[in-house]
């Protein structure tokens, strides 16, 4: 180190641009471009460590080692130039690389893998805990492994129900229970419920504890079984298992809307979990007081008793992240425009998001071509014409559009009515919904006059195979997503 030491001047700069970034909204992003650890200097440089050479080189392109130069010089008073090495967890993977390869039995040789990850890619080594026993009673909790808190993306959308998850993870049945998610489809829910049940699990076997009773399950598998219990006589077992849990987490809990005798037995199995105080965690797609009477009031006020907490869709710079953190963990890299591509045009859906990185790594791979922005453009079109109309038409437009196309009124498309001229204009209005929107069959059933889940599949899987030998049904379908597209536009 050189007898100047510029550490104290950039600790300063970055603290600087830091309350910048943070003070205009855009934390996420400095977290995400300033990724840097000091290491050494002499007369005129100061060496960094990052994490990829991919990421060093887009620092630089969009400005960020600029900045920062700039800033340290005005603090200090000398020419100063930012340089590189990359940080000792990239080195040290990159040697594990090449010494195991073989023995990983993996399809990329160790010099392809040290390749990806000089190129932008670094890899994210498991050291969970393991043993036969405690990795049999995790899988009984059917927890997804990859779902945990390191693993999750945090940005402005997601920062306040992930600090809740975290806060709940850390001291399971105290702090935050029950906790309620909600949000769209494809935001984070069900990773950030699944990360709390790792965490307790993995936390009670770090510190030789007993292991904690974890039940991850839809609410739809959670009626499926109750309803097997009844039918076969075995609603105490049922009982047994669910209300001595020390962890409850059900997803997509919409999917209760009129089933009551299986709310019925959720309210006595969150009483049952409530007086022993054990964490309980539920997702579902709007929030309770959106509910209408399709849930028994003593459910709700229970789900009410807690925290709830939404996720929105994410800024540009957690999709981003989303993506970077994506190619780490694959130790792939594509070239930043088409990373950057996805992340611009996929807005509502962080699920499509990682969807189309996948597609185009596959594509990549699979055809043995150099990928480009012009086949990314191509080949994802169809993938960002959904996604920009995900979540943005609202289920009573689609309504208006069809019911005035069809001549009938809203109250008709809603009803119970069997009338060829009323029962098909609905089954149109719920596919163009699903398809539209991706709204879950709970919520298409809600909209449309409360019926139940089975139904509105019927009513989307009727015009599907109807489009498969009917060319004008398809060509009034696109006319009405056109219209219901202009709509939304006036």
């Amino acid at each position: 180190m050189s007898e100047q030491n510029y550490k104290v001047f950039w600790d300063e700069a970055l603290n600087q641009i830091h309350e910048e970034y943070k003070n205009n909204g855009k934390e996420t992003e400095f977290n995400l471009w300033f990724n840097m650890t000091y290491e050494n200097d002499n007369s005129s440089e100061i060496i960094v460590s990052v994490p990829s050479e991919f990421m060093w080189n887009r620092m630089n392109t969009m400005g960020y080692i600029n900045l920062l130069q700039n800033k340290i010089e005005e603090l200090c008073g000398q020419k100063i130039t930012l340089s590189y090495i990359l940080n000792k967890d990239t080195k040290d993977t990159i040697k594990e690389l090449s010494q195991s390869s073989t023995e990983q039995n993996t399809n990329v040789s160790a010099q392809n893998s040290l390749s990806a990850l000089s190129a932008g890619s670094t890899v994210s080594i498991d050291n969970s805990y393991k043993n036969t026993e405690s990795s049999f009673q995790k899988k009984n909790s059917f927890l997804n492994e990859d779902f945990t808190f390191e693993k999750f993306v945090n940005g402005e959308n997601t920062e306040f129900a992930y600090s809740a998850a975290l806060a709940a993870a850390q001291n399971p049945g105290k702090t935050y229970s029950p906790l309620l998610i909600y949000g769209g489809v494809g935001l984070g829910k069900t990773h950030l419920m699944q990360a709390i049940g790792n965490f307790i699990y993995d936390n009670a076997v770090k510190n030789n504890k007993p292991v904690p009773k974890i039940v991850y399950i839809s609410a739809e598998n959670f009626t499926n079984e109750f309803t097997k219990s009844l039918r076969d006589k075995t609603t105490e077992k049922f009982k047994s298992k669910y209300r001595n849990l020390d962890v409850l987490l059900l997803d997509d809990i919409h999917f209760l809307i009129n089933k009551d005798s299986t709310q019925e037995e959720l309210f006595y199995t969150f009483e049952a979990l409530l007086s022993k105080h054990a964490q309980m965690v539920f997702t579902c797609d709007r929030p309770i007081s959106e509910f209408k009477n399709n849930i028994e009031e003593r459910l709700k006020s229970r789900f009410k008793m807690g925290t709830s907490i939404d996720i929105r869709s994410p800024t540009y710079e957690t999709r981003l992240a989303i993506l970077l953190k994506k190619l780490e963990i694959l130790q792939k890299d594509i070239p930043y425009e088409v990373v950057d591509f996805i992340a611009t045009n996929i807005q509502t859906n962080v699920r499509e998001l990682q969807g189309c990185l996948i597609k185009m790594i596959n594509y990549a791979s699979l055809l043995n071509k150099p990928l480009t922005l012009e086949i990314a453009q191509n080949e994802l079109k169809d993938e960002i014409s959904r996604d920009v109309s995900t979540g943005t038409i609202t289920i009573d437009v689609i309504q208006k559009v069809v019911a005035n196309y069809f001549k009938i009124s809203i109250s008709e498309i809603k009803s119970d009515k069997r009338k060829k001229n009323i029962v098909f204009p609905r089954h149109i209005a719920i596919y163009i919904a699903r398809e539209l929107g991706d709204y879950a069959y709970t919520t298409l059933g809600e909209e449309f006059g409360g019926k139940d889940h089975s139904t509105m599949m019927n009513s989307v899987e009727k015009i599907k195979e109807q489009l498969k030998t009917d060319s004008s049904l398809k060509a009034t379908i696109d006319s009405l997503i056109k219209e219901i597209k202009e709509y939304k536009r006036n």
